[in-house]
């Protein structure tokens, strides 16, 4: 049974009807929002036709995220859950539609399109870590893997689709229409929100009234050896092995700057990561979960690793999907651990830092990588930040044993019920 190769896993779509409505909610959000992404770039580009202009994206983008996103953990583990995401989703709404209408009246106003921009990641942000929490507590704690693995496979898909969709609707109909789709998407999402459960932190009262948190995310992450060394292997990857800041670079070297090959670069890494989400029945099953993660971020590693040496293109490409399906392994299972490993009362805040570390980590290694590669080359920062990643999470493994002997529990497992349980690893 261990060694059977297992397709994506149902089990939550089943089980819990909440969690079957979230997902669809969720998986279609995320579709729109990767329509609008590319909407986004497209209208900066055309009022401004300079990379700064773009660039100012990732401003408008990034900032929100990771101010929002820490207060988005406090706020999580003070009211009912339910209700900051059904806030935050009805912000999300209204920037969507605030952006069709901007591009309806023909907006010539950089500035305003940022905005709106920035307003809808913000109350993404701010929601972010108690939509995080709602697996543990739809679930049965043998299927939140299971799930997490669910809401990723959507999101690699979205990821491939959105795009394509993206410059299908902005040539036909133009910028109003993909904002429109973003908009009706966001609807979606809020309808899915409104049927959920009231899920009120734990130590928060009868009324669902507010409480003042008794400690921040980072001090618990640091007490607890299996959410810091989750985080510091997932931190390890990211920062020292993050390629995409180095694929114009590659392309132009290796294959005459073909703008098709670039396309395909990022095309092979949501491949893979998509191949493993259908096979993730297989790993979703597995309770070694630290044991899990660890492997497969040393995987990524060395795939990145690979990549840098690779000169066919089949041989890169292949590389890249071997990465991204490790990545989506890590990301489930690093997923699971830390809400699994959290004391409700506590998931809001480590939520918030694990959302951090994801942003974070991925943008700064996209710049070491590409400062190392301006000083050396594209080869030598593939390689060196791939073994440099493998080391980092090579010292992780032997330095945390409780994250290597983690185990989820086992499918027959109870939902992730408030009370003694997270009560009891709070005190400890």
């Amino acid at each position: 049974m261990r060694g059977r190769v297992r397709f994506l896993d149902t089990r939550p779509l089943r089980s819990s009807q909440p969690f079957r409505d979230l997902w669809i909610g969720t998986s279609v959000s995320q579709l729109g929002g990767q329509i609008a992404n590319v909407a986004v770039l497209a209208q900066v580009w055309d009022l401004t036709g300079s990379p700064v202009g773009t660039g100012a994206i990732g401003l408008a983008t990034g900032l929100p995220m990771v101010l929002f996103g820490l207060l988005g953990g406090t706020l999580a583990d003070t009211v009912d859950r339910r209700a900051v995401v059904r806030a935050t989703t009805a912000g999300q709404l209204l920037a969507a539609a605030g952006l069709c209408a901007q591009a309806l009246t023909g907006n010539r106003n950089v500035l305003l399109l940022l905005a709106l921009v920035a307003m809808g990641t913000s109350c993404s942000a701010l929601g972010a870590p108690a939509r995080r929490t709602f697996p543990v507590r739809l679930l049965p704690g043998g299927q939140v893997a299971a799930g997490l693995a669910l809401t990723n496979v959507s999101f690699q898909a979205a990821m491939l689709a959105g795009p394509a969709m993206a410059g299908l609707i902005i040539a036909r109909w133009d910028f109003p229409a993909a904002y429109a789709t973003q908009a009706v998407a966001m609807a979606v999402s809020m309808l899915a929100v409104i049927r959920l459960p009231a899920m009120r932190p734990e130590g928060a009262d009868a009324a669902g009234g507010r409480r003042r948190p008794e400690r921040g995310g980072w001090r618990v992450v640091l007490r607890r050896p299996t959410l810091w060394g989750s985080m510091a292997t997932d931190l390890s990857a990211t920062l020292l092995a993050m390629p995409i800041a180095l694929f114009p670079l590659v392309n132009e070297i290796r294959f005459e700057g073909n703008p098709q090959t670039l396309g395909l670069f990022l095309s092979a890494v949501a491949v893979g990561g998509i191949t493993a989400g259908l096979l993730s029945g297989t790993v979703t099953r597995w309770r070694r979960g630290g044991l899990v993660q660890l492997s497969a971020a040393g995987v990524w590693g060395l795939a990145l690793a690979c990549f840098g040496l690779a000169g066919p293109l089949w041989l890169a490409l292949g590389c890249l999907a071997v990465a991204g399906a490790a990545d989506t392994v890590s990301v489930v299972t690093r997923s699971a651990l830390v809400q699994l490993e959290t004391p409700d009362a506590y998931r809001g805040r480590v939520s918030s830092v694990e959302h951090v570390i994801g942003v974070a980590g991925p943008e700064l290694g996209n710049f070491r990588g590409g400062l190392l590669a301006s000083a050396t080359s594209a080869s030598f920062s593939l390689v060196a930040g791939g073994l440099a990643a493998i080391l980092a999470i090579a010292a992780v493994a032997a330095t945390n044993a409780p994250l290597r002997a983690c185990r989820t529990p086992p499918a027959a497992a109870k939902p992730t019920a408030p009370g003694v349980a997270d009560a009891a690893a709070a005190a400890g």
